[in-house]
């Protein structure tokens, strides 16, 4: 009888739709697994996730299946795997979400996922088929439990593995990263393992797809719930989980404990992995963005260079009239500590030509928020000008409390490709640019040291449309405005629920009002990582013509 059983984990970052590319991967990853019995990716690994409508696209899926096989004949001498990938079977119209285990060369089964999530960021139920109940599959003598993802939140998957003499759960996962994911995904682990009395191997991708960030943290739990193995988060890695045979079951040999990230170290990490992926899996050579001297611009500059490197980020400073000497030196200084390319490109001629060319047009009416939209509209220009002439991606840099009341220009500082901040509250960029300063996260590309002074930090904020302008002139205090939209965005809460919290309720009938009208604008905004548990765009999904408010 077998005595020991070792698995090779692989946390690797697949790109999306590069079907050969990830073969590629997967197949240098077994070659150096080395020894071992069962080499495991995580969930559509040879796709990537989510594939979303790619997979409706018959073609897609053949070819993903191709893939699959050619990596089964590649590696025919060498351990079995286990890889995600869309599967065709049978007369479904739509494919599986499927486990395949491949075993001397060959298919030598399929594992369907059972349960399509269709909440929050998940649309599985639409382009997926759902597969039926597992049975476990004889891996070099073990019978290894293959649900995946979704299949190990729900009981009835696991215990089915159980009843049908499942020895070990191996869980592959495609499951996105938001606050306290990982403390919500040990509860429902350790659950499974109490009612199975089964070890669990719980196996995540890492990487950036568009607004998603996948952020690893893989972990293996023993029968006892003792855990065995941590891997990292918000990076790829590898390690081996040996198995020895106790009695009747199985112990998992204890192997790397890498630490996990606090709150601010996640959040961070996650913001600079998902700009990361983004810019490098489509190709731009580099970023631009427009540098301001205020503290948005700062921290994505800040996160620009801790994911790309200061070579590859160009920053731009585009003064006017109620541009401060204060701001001019903040930009520079922020662009000198950062080690990045540093442009100004004054903003007057544009600006002005407008005024003269519209002047006609507007006679007899006093300037208002056109002037000042004008401003944020040649910034805009600039930025796609330069981007275009030299192929960086622009960074846009409005935060979720801006996204939120709609104070930004479309078509002007919401140009751009990419948003990191997009899903952080200005108390947030706050707090984040303090700890940047005190703190350089591991595979961080950035200096050390305070890299956003401290002045930016304190300074009032100001969008410097206008002589004198300070965003509270238009906006409560945004501890007040933050400690409001969370009520309204992420619990769904009533106006009356929150002024019944203590808030003014003048105050949050306007925010409520701002939160409906600025949809069309966050309609046409960026995509950008998404770290709370209920971001714009995949998580909120609000119509644009809407009368209706909350009275």
């Amino acid at each position: 009888m077998l005595q020991r059983f070792s698995i090779s984990l692989q946390q690797l970052n697949p790109v999306m739709g590069d079907l050969a590319g990830n073969r590629r991967m997967a197949e240098e990853a077994v070659l150096a697994a080395g020894d071992v019995d069962l080499v495991a990716f995580p969930e559509l690994f040879i796709t990537g996730y989510p594939p979303e409508d790619l997979v409706m696209k018959r073609a897609f899926t053949e070819r993903a299946m191709a893939e699959v096989r050619a990596l089964a004949r590649l590696c025919a001498n060498g351990p079995a795997i286990a890889i995600g990938t869309p599967w065709i079977e049978g007369d479904a119209k739509r494919p599986y979400n499927a486990c395949v285990v491949l075993v001397d060369g060959e298919v030598a089964a399929v594992r369907t996922k059972v349960h399509l999530p269709n909440y929050d960021v998940f649309d599985e139920k639409r382009v997926f088929t759902p597969g039926e109940m597992p049975g476990p599959v004889n891996v070099k003598g073990v019978r290894v439990g293959f649900p995946v993802c979704e299949d190990m939140w729900e009981e009835d998957v696991v215990e089915c593995l159980a009843e049908t003499g499942a020895e070990i759960i191996v869980v592959p996962n495609g499951s996105p990263y938001t606050r306290a994911k990982q403390d919500t995904r040990m509860q429902i682990a350790v659950a499974r393992v109490v009612e199975s009395g089964l070890p669990l191997v719980y196996l995540n991708q890492v990487g950036g797809q568009d607004e998603l960030v996948f952020d690893g943290a893989s972990f293996v739990l023993g029968a006892d719930r003792s855990l065995a193995v941590q891997m990292p988060a918000f990076r790829a890695a590898a390690t081996t989980v040996t198995f020895v045979r106790e009695g009747d079951g199985w112990r998992p040999q204890a192997g790397m404990r890498a630490p996990l990230p606090d709150l601010d170290e996640a959040e961070w990490s996650a913001a600079v992995l998902g700009l990361r992926d983004y810019v490098n899996k489509n190709g731009f050579p580099g970023v631009v963005l427009g540098l301001s001297g205020g503290i948005d611009s700062a921290i994505c500059a800040a996160m620009s260079v801790d994911a790309l490197g200061p070579e590859r980020v160009h920053c731009i400073m585009l003064p006017y009239r109620y541009t401060s000497n204060e701001s001019l030196s903040d930009a520079a200084d922020v662009a000198e500590r950062l080690g990045v390319r540093y442009d100004i490109v004054p903003i007057a001629p544009a600006v002005e030509g407008f005024a003269e060319a519209l002047a006609p047009l507007f006679a007899g009416r006093d300037p208002d928020v056109t002037e000042e939209n004008i401003q944020s509209r040649v910034r805009g220009t600039t930025l796609m000008a330069v981007s275009n002439k030299f192929g960086g991606m622009v960074v846009t840099t409005g935060n979720k409390s801006e996204v939120s009341v709609g104070y930004a220009t479309l078509y002007g500082d919401m140009n751009g490709g990419y948003n990191p901040i997009k899903d952080l509250y200005k108390t947030e960029v706050f707090r984040l640019c303090r700890w940047r300063n005190a703190h350089r996260p591991e595979g961080a590309l950035g200096p050390d040291g305070i890299v956003i002074p401290e002045r930016i930090i304190d300074k009032p904020p100001t969008a410097e449309l206008r002589e004198n302008q300070k965003d509270e002139d238009s906006l409560p205090p945004y501890a007040t405005l933050d400690a409001i939209l969370r009520r309204l965005v992420e619990d769904e809460a009533s106006v009356a629920e929150v002024v019944a919290e203590g808030f003014d309720q003048a105050t949050v009938r306007r925010v409520e009002h701002l939160l409906h009208i600025a949809e069309y604008k966050r309609r046409q905004a960026a995509p950008g990582v998404k770290l709370s548990p209920k971001n714009f765009g995949r998580d909120r999904r609000y119509p644009i013509t809407n009368r209706y408010r909350d009275v």
